[in-house]
């Protein structure tokens, strides 16, 4: 395992009331700005509320507009200037979190919690395991950047959290850590997507890739598929595994069939693809048809020894990421080819 002890990793992520503590450096002064944005919109709603008064429409409709804007304007308040939201989030993740390196520390190895920022640079070489304290997002953000280790997601709170990549709580911990060193546990091999570029970069994904520009303005590059190559532009291209295809894929499907059922069609079958499954599968987001742009190719299955290839026509802003993590990301500029395969690598989750 390397030099010194092995270790057990708990990978750990900011509560939203500690990104509000970064942000306005006390959690009286978050709760202070935020209560003054929603008094500012109340007051601008009342605003608008009486000038409406003034509209020669019936008194019926005048008061059910009043009732209901004060119903928003109380369901605002709960929503927006709730402070004991965060807070109580913050209590008991952080008390999970203490709880569960206590768990670990029973078992006689060095426990090392770790923040998800510091998760691409951290050298999982001489680790055990990885122990990853929740959101679900969090095992995906992991997953790949921790090798062939097994990782057990623990749910440090499932009134708030789905538990889909976090099948554990706290209590369970240290028996299915001390399962997992003696070789006892069950795994589900995850399917990863891998991205590599004629630069010699490379990067992993558990859900997705987004490939195309850093803002909102247009993507230009063009793709090969099989013997297909077509000139693009477009709002980027989603590469997807099977844990990811419920995902932000799945909302490319959903916008291709409300539009199908707009215009009376008839809905088309719904993608399967199980989080096991050898292949991926890719769509073009927004493709947009011009005289420099096509889109006859615009989505399609990635199967494993097969590749899709984007070759960059943006000078700048080019960007490819992996699972929403924007700030980890490869560049995708001009002269950059991408691409795009089943990873050899899978993710381990600790099932059992």
């Amino acid at each position: 395992m390397g030099m010194g002890h092995p270790i057990i990793a708990v990978v750990r992520r900011e509560t939203r009331l500690e990104g509000l503590k970064a942000r306005w450096a006390t959690a009286k002064a978050a709760a202070f700005r935020m209560k003054q944005a929603v008094r500012h919109e109340k007051a601008l709603r009342r605003e608008r509320r009486a000038m409406a008064e003034f509209d020669l429409t019936s008194v019926e409709f005048t008061d059910a507009m009043v009732v209901e804007g004060e119903s928003a304007d109380s369901m605002l308040s709960e929503a927006l200037a709730a402070p004991t939201q965060y807070e109580e989030e913050d209590e008991i993740y952080q008390r999970a979190l203490k709880n569960l390196t206590h768990e670990l520390d029973a078992l006689g190895f060095p426990v090392k919690v770790i923040d998800r920022t510091f998760v691409p640079n951290f050298d999982f070489f001489r680790c055990l395991l990885v122990v990853v304290i929740g959101p679900d997002g969090l095992v995906a953000n992991v997953a790949k950047y921790v090798g062939d280790l097994p990782i057990i997601g623990i749910n440090p709170d499932p009134s708030r959290n789905d538990g889909v990549l976090l099948p554990f709580e706290v209590r369970q911990a240290r028996s299915i850590v001390r399962r997992t060193i003696d070789r006892r546990h069950k795994l589900r091999e995850v399917t990863l997507a891998e991205a590599t570029t004629n630069e010699g970069q490379r990067m992993l994904a558990f859900n997705d890739f987004y490939v195309g520009s850093s803002s909102h303005v247009s993507a230009r590059y063009i793709l090969e598929m099989n013997t297909r190559v077509e000139q693009q532009s477009s709002s980027g291209v989603l590469i997807s595994t099977g844990a990811g295809s419920t995902g932000w894929l799945s909302s490319v499907f959903n916008m291709a069939e409300g539009i199908n059922r707009f215009l009376g069609h008839d809905e088309a079958a719904r993608m399967e693809l199980k989080w096991e499954d050898r292949r991926l599968v890719w769509a073009v987001r927004e493709p947009f048809r011009s005289c420099h742009s096509e889109a006859n190719t615009v989505a399609g299955f990635l199967d494993e020894g097969s590749e899709l290839v984007l070759g960059s026509q943006m000078p700048t802003g080019g960007v490819i990421f992996s699972d929403g993590i924007e700030t980890d990301f490869l560049e995708f500029n001009s002269g950059t080819i991408a691409r795009f395969t089943v990873a050899q690598q899978c993710a381990r989750l600790v099932v059992g």
